[in-house]
């Protein structure tokens, strides 16, 4: 008797992406391309998601948002402000 083949994590993601395909129509083309954007990064962690050995598919795709927003986003805008302080500090 053979064992069940499991899918591997992306083509889970692939096919969990898929079906939030009438949601990202509905949005607004600006949207539409954020919401790319947050896909992308579920994919760009798929490694990480699949390590995460977590049956619930979303959670990791959630962490992989926010992880990539943390990064991208978040701590550019901390060095940003950070370098906008100290310039006004010199300023003094």
């Amino acid at each position: 008797m053979m064992g069940k083949t499991v899918e591997s994590y992306r083509m889970v993601l692939e096919y969990e992406i898929g079906k939030w395909n009438g949601f990202a129509k509905s949005l607004r083309s600006e949207d539409r391309a954020a919401f790319e954007i947050i896909m992308d990064a579920c994919r760009n962690h798929a490694s990480a998601g699949s390590n995460a050995t977590n049956p619930i598919l979303f959670e990791p795709m959630v962490m992989s948002i926010l992880l990539q927003q943390q990064v991208s986003i978040i701590q550019k805008l901390q060095r940003e402000l950070d370098a906008l302080k100290q310039q006004s500090g010199s300023k003094s």
